[in-house]
Formats: structure tokens, C-alpha cells, sequence
């Protein structure tokens, strides 16, 4: 029993799907890290500033 073209296409499109989404995820996860690190960072300079 073979697998129709439309099939396998599904399967691999469906790994391109599971990639993108992972890097989507990588993505939204970097930028909150880099929020965070933005907004704490300015609180240590300005807490040094005030010593």
C-alpha cells in the first residue's frame, strides 16, 4: 500500500508547521526575556546612581 502525493505533502508540511511553531515560540520568548532584561536593568543603574 503506497501513500498518494497530497498524503506525504501533508506530513511534511505538517514538520514545517511544528518548525515554524517553534521558532515562533523561541521568538515570543527571546522578546519577553529582552523586555525583562530591559526593565530590570534601569532599576540596578538607578538604585547604583542613588548609593
Amino acid at each position: 500500500m503506497t501513500l498518494p502525493p497530497g498524503l506525504y505533502s501533508g506530513t511534511s508540511s505538517l514538520a514545517l508547521v511544528a518548525r515554524a511553531s517553534a521558532f515562533g515560540v523561541g521568538l515570543v520568548y527571546g522578546s519577553m526575556k529582552l523586555k525583562f532584561l530591559k526593565m530590570t536593568k534601569p532599576h540596578k543603574v538607578e538604585a547604583n546612581a542613588h548609593h
